[in-house]
């Protein structure tokens, strides 16, 4: 009968050869918060990978917003077709630069998971009702989720995540941010996967946004035709494809757009690489800056782009309606359980003896779905909805 090694060890082995010097290797992680032997035919980061994607957490991505409240239309992105695309497009480059592609897929998987229901209006709807009791933000709550509130295994709360992984959530970079706990060391910069993955996320979401903009009728072509990113690469496809119709035009336009943000974002980060001769992981640590950027003149072009949507697509009417639809929604919700708890459902309720009444009402809010929060506002409010 043949025998057979440790797969595990054999991967592990392949990426001491195959990766970067300044490449987290899964050997390299400083581990779990709960001990766990290691398994015998995937690495550290492959399981986090695996937990996440089987968390319940992750499932309801499925029907949160990410601009377009769900039951918009069936074919704009949610939080979770998002979340794929940005898994995705880390994976590309990560295996581009030589980095470990495991570790940047599983901090793209969960980096979201935190999300409240209706996009970043429900975060803001949460954050200014918490404003008293710590705030709200969604890369804390995210590690809330993997640390504590998944509930699946015996010996320990949450997921377990490695180090790495849990560092990725916080060191997520967005415009809602708070300080990084002391346990992340906020004075190093983040690793290069993780790095990558901030970027991966913006580039996510500005090709999609303008995508289901377009199919939306919220932006027109001719308006971005402003930007001169787009202007160009339009004309570029146009000489290429004269005769496409509007969809396929408005998917390779898409496809396009990706595929440069991507290549240049590669292709400066090998530069900045070689620039500040980069050897090993503590010099990514103690670099006073991100390795992982685009070059400057795609910097320039993004923030042209960035500004565009933000006035032409963020503060449309529709999306104003989306947002302040959401505050309607979230803070009664929030405002009837806090008055009676009791309305609360029996698997939280039971925390209440040991936790702050508004910090668990906060959780039950931020892990519901657009659907499950419509659901429960008719069955609070509706007299005429069965409770």
């Amino acid at each position: 009968m043949a025998t057979y090694g440790c797969l595990r060890e054999e991967l592990e082995n392949q990426e001491e050869k195959y990766l970067a010097s300044y490449a987290i290797k899964s050997r390299q992680s400083k581990g779990r918060r709960f001990h766990e032997e290691d398994h015998s035919y995937r690495t550290n980061f492959q399981r986090d990978r695996d937990r996440i994607i089987h968390s319940t957490a992750f499932r309801r991505l499925e029907y949160k917003t990410q601009v377009f409240v769900s039951h918009e239309g069936d074919h704009y992105r949610t939080r979770l077709t998002h979340t794929i695309e940005v898994a995705q497009i880390s994976r590309c480059i990560a295996r581009a630069l030589r980095l470990n592609e495991d570790l940047a897929e599983a901090i793209a998987l969960v980096h979201d998971l935190g999300h409240t229901p209706f996009g970043h209006a429900g975060e803001e709807t949460l954050n200014e009702i918490m404003k008293d009791h710590g705030g709200f933000e969604h890369n804390r709550q995210t590690l809330r989720v993997v640390d504590l509130l998944e509930e699946k295994y015996p010996d320990f709360p949450g997921l377990n995540l490695t180090y790495e992984v849990r560092e990725g959530i916080m060191k997520h970079e967005t415009s809602y941010d708070h300080p990084i706990p002391a346990e992340f060391n906020p004075d190093e910069k983040a690793t290069l996967e993780c790095q990558l993955v901030n970027l991966a996320d913006e580039i996510a979401y500005h090709c999609h946004d303008i995508d289901d903009g377009l199919a939306s009728d919220v932006l027109k072509e001719e308006e971005l035709n402003q930007i001169t990113l787009w202007s160009d690469l339009s004309k570029n496809l146009k000489k290429k494809y004269a005769h496409l119709s509007p969809s396929q035009r408005r998917h390779q336009l898409v496809r396009t757009l990706i595929n440069f943000e991507v290549s240049d974002l590669i292709e400066e980060t090998k530069r900045i690489v070689q620039k500040y001769q980069i050897k090993m992981l503590e010099d990514v640590r103690n670099a006073g800056e991100n390795i992982v950027r685009f070059s400057d003149t795609t910097k320039k072009l993004n923030s042209q782009l960035r500004k565009f949507l933000f006035d032409e697509m963020y503060r449309h009417y529709r999306m104003i309606r989306m947002a302040d639809k959401a505050r309607r929604i979230i803070t009664p919700l929030f405002e009837a359980y806090l008055e009676d708890s009791n309305q609360l459902p029996p698997s939280f309720r039971h925390r209440l003896k040991d936790e702050d009444k508004m910090q668990l009402i906060c959780d039950y809010i931020a892990g519901m779905t657009d659907r499950f929060a419509l659901q429960e506002y008719k069955k609070l409010f509706d007299p005429f909805e069965r409770v």
